[in-house]
Parts: structure tokens; sequence; C-alpha cells
């Protein structure tokens, strides 16, 4: 699509001694010709939305593209800014969504900047937004992404490679207690004191230099058995990959913008992978201006997670913007997000 810069949407003016091995097929590195990522719970999401002829969406998270693909086709001459801060994912949804021409906008931007990026390009509200939290699967089957441990790669993380502190470099930087802290807050790991330890030795010893001698280091300090199923690395690798890219702080961000960004009556349908983002989600949606769709989120069908297996942790919330309340403009400070704690959940596990 020619004019990135410029909007194309007639009249509209983003770790002990002992040496664990895992041997589940370590060093698989399949190839990844392209960005193909299988969209998760693309109905529910479209009927949560329900897109009107002629109407201006947002896809937070473009990814692969599914979603934007079932909002462009759900009814005649709807229009979608697609927001994405992994330049090859844009590169691959744009040559994959080339026939609807500038009925796409495709922007560079992580999802936190959603107010800025629609801004820069004169577009100021939405009939509607959709957001998939996760991590997409070229993100995880990319050796040289480092987020999996499945894989032998650079202990990177980052969606976006162009900027930022990789994995590596946060774990050089935080000192022992600093590191079991995040690793403790973002992966709700218990064991977080041991691992961190055992991590911070790694690195000493000259021990940390891809992802496999990462997930030896945790293994090394809590052993290789699984929890409930769970990989004893997972929750450290979702804490560092977490930090590393900032989640919750861009979640909590794109939150704070939907008042602003949401035409009245627009709905706002997001995806989350874990209790964290699902209880930013839900504290969200139960203040402020906002009027769930559902009270319970929805989840994949058992046929979808048969067919997808990263379908299964995901949780769809979905609200309504309204626009009053008793009849009275109704506001929310920028940082308001009262509620219950959502349900735990196991973390997301890398693959």
């Amino acid at each position: 699509m020619s004019g990135q810069n410029q909007l194309a949407f007639p009249g509209v003016p983003v770790e002990s001694n002992v040496e664990w091995v895992w041997t589940e097929d370590p060093l698989e590195e399949p190839v990844v010709p392209t960005f193909v990522h299988t969209t998760v719970m693309a109905a529910e999401v479209l009927e949560a939305l329900s897109p009107r002829v002629g109407g201006l969406y947002l896809d937070a998270t473009l990814g692969g593209g599914g979603h934007t693909k079932a909002i462009l086709d759900a009814a005649p001459g709807v229009r979608v800014v697609a927001l994405d801060r992994d330049r090859v994912a844009l590169h691959a949804a744009r040559e994959r969504l080339e026939s609807y021409g500038d009925r796409v906008l495709f922007v560079k931007s992580p999802f936190g900047r959603v107010r800025e990026a629609l801004a820069e390009h004169g577009i100021t509200r939405v009939d509607g937004l959709c957001a998939d939290l996760g991590v997409s699967s070229p993100q995880l089957d990319e050796a040289q992404r480092g987020m999996s441990f499945r894989r032998e790669g650079p202990i990177d993380m980052r969606m976006d490679q162009e900027s930022g502190e990789t994995a590596l470099g946060l774990i050089e930087r935080l000192s022992d207690d600093e590191l079991a802290d995040m690793i403790f807050k973002y992966g709700e790991e218990r064991r977080s004191r041991r691992i961190a330890r055992s991590i911070k030795r790694a690195l000493a010893d000259r021990e940390l230099l891809s992802t496999l001698d990462l997930r030896r280091a945790i293994v090394r300090a809590v052993g290789p058995a699984r929890v409930g199923g769970v990989d004893p690395a997972t929750r450290t690798f979702q804490a560092l990959r977490i930090a590393v890219n900032q989640e919750l702080d861009e979640l909590e961000a794109l939150l704070a913008s939907l008042p602003h960004v949401l035409l009245p009556g627009g709905v706002a349908a997001l995806l989350s992978f874990h209790s964290l983002e699902d209880r930013l989600v839900k504290r969200a949606f139960q203040s402020g201006p906002f009027s769930p769709l559902f009270k319970k989120p929805r989840v994949a069908t058992e046929e979808e997670c048969a067919a997808n297996a990263r379908s299964r942790s995901a949780k769809l919330r979905a609200a309504h913007h309204q626009a009053t309340r008793s009849g009275a403009s109704y506001e929310t400070s920028e940082g308001e997000a009262p509620g219950a704690e959502a349900e735990k959940d196991a973390p997301e596990e890398p693959s």
C-alpha cells in the first residue's frame, strides 16, 4: 500500500551443580518463511465488534492480519487502521491484505500509543478496537527472537528488534534482588530468589549465551519437574519477555486511551493470555465509561483449542464505550482502575 504516512481513507482528515539437559528436541529450528499466525477467536472478536457498513476500526495488534481481514470482510466499506511494533509482521500483513487497497492503513507503533498513532494520521476516534495481547506464533517459532526455551537462540525477546533493551541486557543490568522481584511480579514465580541467583551465577561464569543456557540456569535452581504440566522455565521466560517489551505498561496505556479513541457506543474487544493482562482488562471494563458485553470472559471453543493449542489460554473481554451515565457526561481519570481481582491462570508457555 502506498502512502504509508498519509491517510488514504475518504472523508477522514499507531539454577545446584547438577547439569540438567532438556531432551524434547531443544535444537529444533523450524523454517519460518513468512509471518504466518493462526488467528485466535476471530469469530468471537467479530461478533463483539459487529462492524457496521463504512465503519472505521482499529486493530491495535496486527500480527498476521487475521483479525483485520475478518473486520474488512464483515461489512461493505469497512476500513481498518492496523498497528504493530514488529516491522516483519507489518510487511507480511501488507502483502496478505494488498487486495484491500486503501481500506487498510498500516502503522508501525506499539499498542500503548494508539491515541498518538491515530492523531498522527488525522484520526480522533474509531467505531471499534480489537487487540490480541498474545505473542504471535512466528515470534515464538523463530529461534533468533529468543522468546522460546524450546529452540536455541540469543537471549533477546524483543518484539521490535529494531529498538530497546534485550533480555540479556536486562539481566546484566538488574541486581540479584531486582531480577528476583521482576520474575516474581511478571511471572508470578514463587521461587524467584533461587532462580535469580542461579541466572546471575551463570552470567558471572560466562555460561549464559543462549536461551537453552538460560533454561539450564533456571532448572539448576528449581529442578526439571513440571508443575501442573508447565515447564519450570515458563514463568521466568514470560516475566523477562513482559519486562523487555513493557507489555503491562503498554496495556495500561491502551486501556487509559480507550475513552479518548472510541466513539460513543464503540466496542473494545481484548484478548488476553495470562492473568496479569486479564486482571487489568477486567478492572478497566468494570470502571469508567464502559459497559461489559458479557459478565465472564469468552474462551475458545473445544474445536479451536484442538486445532490451535495456543488458543487454550485465551480470554476475550469486550465492552461498550458509554457516552453518558444517568443522562450526564461521564469521564474518568487517566489512572483509574478499580475492580475485583481476576481469576488466576497458568502463564502462557513459550513453545
